[in-house]
């Protein structure tokens, strides 16, 4: 991977990272809770959002150990579900999936772009890692391990019980988080990369160039 290339992949990580969890905010906001927005969360600046683990760790770790991906997470979004007046039923499920919909979203819009109009080949690229790094991160953050949006999902259909072991568990999930990326990082470059090209169709051959 080129500095040029890393560099931009960073940027892109870390502005997708943040409408993530904007995009939980929002979410929770249209349902009645104004939590994200009175903590100043609904913002677009990255020093808001970052994590120190999930957006420098992480991502530095991947990158030295030459990983074929990039991926990470943003300090979550706070909310409170009883405030979720419009809809207590599904209102925390609709504010988990909000953030992995964002990336889906967003690599829709792109990979569209690269499939059906014709584009400078360096513009062709640099719209290719947008749209794979957004597939990746829609595929990590639905992985139900704390603090991915997966086990958010998990809490929400799970009794009580086992939700609350599922989000007490503490630094024990990042390493479990950790250990998931080791042992499962082909499969999620996999999904990734197939969603891609379901995407992009023919502009699926920029991945060779990027990864």
């Amino acid at each position: 991977m080129s500095s040029t290339i890393f560099i931009f992949s960073i940027i892109v990580l870390i502005l997708s990272v943040v409408i993530h969890e904007m995009a939980h905010g929002y979410a929770a906001l249209s349902l009645g809770d104004t939590t994200a927005k009175d903590a100043g969360r609904l913002t677009l600046n990255p020093l808001s959002h970052l994590d120190p683990i999930g957006s420098v760790i992480l991502p530095l770790i991947l990158y030295i150990s030459h990983s074929p991906f990039l991926v990470g997470w943003a300090k979550p979004v706070p909310y409170n579900p009883n405030n979720l007046y419009k809809d207590f039923k599904y209102g925390p499920l609709k504010v988990a999936l909000a953030g992995p919909l964002s990336n889906l979203v967003i690599a829709v819009f792109f990979g569209l772009i690269i499939r059906f109009i014709s584009l400078p080949p360096a513009t062709g690229l640099f719209l290719a890692i947008v749209v794979f790094i957004n597939c990746l991160l829609m595929v990590f953050n639905l992985i139900p391990i704390p603090p991915l949006d997966g086990s958010k999902v998990l809490t929400i259909i799970l009794p009580r019980r086992y939700s609350m072991m599922i989000q007490g568990a503490g630094i024990w999930w990042l390493l479990a988080v950790f250990a998931m990326i080791y042992v499962f990082s082909g499969a999620i470059f996999y999904l990734a990369i197939h969603l891609f090209i379901l995407l992009a169709g023919s502009g699926a051959g920029y991945l060779s160039v990027v990864l």
